[in-house]
């Protein structure tokens, strides 16, 4: 181990990630609502609860913001961080039907412990957010592969891309979070930066980058970007997710709507041992791993 109790970099997660070629997809996290709290100062472990953000606000914000299904992610600006008094909250829903940000500022720490989490107070964000993980003091593969994307992006569209607290999946660093739409990619390099922005604005995706979309379950993530594949449908409104059923461990139905039709998308799920998930937890491990296997249409059950 290293002095600050990392892993040696050969030995650190992502590297190991990468070798095994672990699978990422249906991989993002299940919260399809966040909020995001600037807090400029620099990050602890824990994010927001370990920075200079008061950690019994942060407990209370987030419990708040539990109740509602929605996440609390620390956020700040590339480079090196004003000493703001004045700090940025915005509320972000990816959800098809509500997608939006509004946002505002805050003043004291209190203040966001008031803050309605219906997306009724604050000014609409019509532009997408880029939210990169340099999270370093969480695992130091994301500080170290996440930069190089995040100036990257901002180079090209200033005040869109974001430093971001943990977003799990370290391993697959550096990870990347596009808002409002919920993509979430890993392994992604610096040298994408033009292409993802080219894609978000246009409202697709990049399927050899995508973990997934938040807010869907891990089978509901991996049928989506099959679908998107298999039918040659770049646009994320044209696959949707329409219904789900286990029909045991291994094995999960998932149906959805897109302009070629309806289907059923069969996905199974298989654990994997593996060592070293994080660098903070470097010894034997396991996860679950998601594959789609069958495309089928659901006119050809009808019939």
């Amino acid at each position: 181990m290293s002095d600050r109790g990392w892993p040696p970099r050969g030995e650190r997660c992502s590297i190991r990630s990468d070798l095994r070629g672990d699978p990422m997809l249906g991989t993002a996290f299940p919260a399809s609502r966040l909020l995001l709290v600037e807090q400029p100062f620099p990050w602890g472990p824990e994010g927001l609860r370990t920075s200079r953000f008061d950690r019994e606000i942060a407990l209370g914000v987030e419990a708040r913001a539990r109740e509602q299904g929605i996440r609390v992610q620390a956020i700040r600006r590339p480079g090196k961080s004003p000493d703001a008094t004045m700090r940025r909250w915005m509320l972000v829903d990816t959800r098809e039907r509500s997608r939006s940000i509004v946002g505002g500022e805050y003043g004291e720490d209190a203040e966001l412990l008031d803050l309605p989490l219906d997306g009724s107070s604050g000014e609409p964000h019509t532009d997408p957010l880029y939210l990169v993980c340099t999270h370093g003091r969480h695992d130091p593969c994301c500080g170290e592969r996440g930069r190089p994307l995040l100036h990257g992006l901002d180079a090209i569209r200033p005040g869109s891309a974001w430093q971001a607290g943990h977003l799990g999946g370290c391993r697959f660093s550096p990870t990347l979070l596009v808002l409002p739409l919920g993509l979430m990619y890993g392994r992604v390099p610096a040298s994408a930066d033009a292409r993802l922005i080219r894609a978000t604005e246009s409202g697709e995706l990049i399927g050899e980058f995508l973990r997934g979309r938040i807010g869907a379950s891990p089978a509901a993530q991996t049928a989506i970007a099959h679908a998107h594949q298999e039918l040659g449908l770049p646009r994320v409104a044209d696959v949707r997710h329409t219904s789900g059923q286990a029909l045991d461990k291994e094995t999960v139905v998932i149906g959805v709507g897109t302009p070629k039709g309806d289907f059923e998308i069969t996905v199974k799920r298989a654990r994997v041992d593996a060592a070293g998930l994080t660098c903070g937890a470097p010894g034997q491990s396991w996860f679950v791993a998601h594959t789609a296997t069958t495309l089928e249409p659901l006119a050809a059950r009808g019939g």
